[in-house]
């Protein structure tokens, strides 16, 4: 079971490395790791458990997180339509995205970023994913809303690029134009 304690912190070097492809079909170790990242994010959701083992609470957990550097990660979360979107993905890519963009008024946190870094984080506001699921399976998916800010961050992971990166350090509360504003 993943703790705050395999999650690496910012300034680790893994976080600014990118990471490797996972060859399909996926092996039973990396099988293992991809279950794990989403057992972490359900854990750190449910009250009792996050108390249990101090999980920080989190909708997403990349694989370079974890100190792995290969291109998996898993996501879980409810969205504003009362969705619920879980995913586990091996090499994700957004093979399409829309030019509107969209951002939370709230802003975005990390797992591996113990501060918070205040401002707007512009995103697509709608992708088109392929990826491969946990038995190495073709999936395209085509998301919106939080779903598709959540992919994106922990896409960023897999780039060596984090939250903050996108934040404009003129004016952290920039609203970019053709942008939509997603409350949390």
């Amino acid at each position: 079971m993943i703790t705050m304690e395999d999650i690496i912190r910012d300034g680790h070097p893994a976080l600014r490395a990118v990471a490797k492809e996972v060859p399909m079909p996926p092996s039973k170790e990396n099988q293992k790791i991809l279950t794990s990242l989403m057992e972490y994010v359900k854990n750190s959701q449910n009250p009792e458990i996050a108390e249990k083992y101090q999980l920080r609470p989190g909708i997403g957990l990349a694989a370079p997180q974890i100190n792995v550097s290969k291109r998996m990660f898993a996501i879980h979360l409810t969205d504003d339509k009362e969705r619920e979107h879980s995913y586990a993905f091996f090499n994700p890519k957004i093979v399409s995205h829309s030019v509107e963009k969209s951002f939370l008024t709230s802003g975005e946190g990390c797992l591996s970023v113990d501060e918070n870094i205040p401002g707007y984080v512009p995103r697509y506001s709608k992708i088109t994913l392929k990826a491969f699921d946990l038995d190495g399976q073709e999936i395209k998916l085509r998301l919106r809303g939080l779903a598709s800010i959540a992919v994106q961050h922990e896409l960023d992971h897999l780039n060596g690029i984090m939250f903050y990166d996108h934040i404009n350090k003129e004016d952290p509360y920039f609203e970019p134009a053709n942008s939509v504003a997603l409350e949390r």
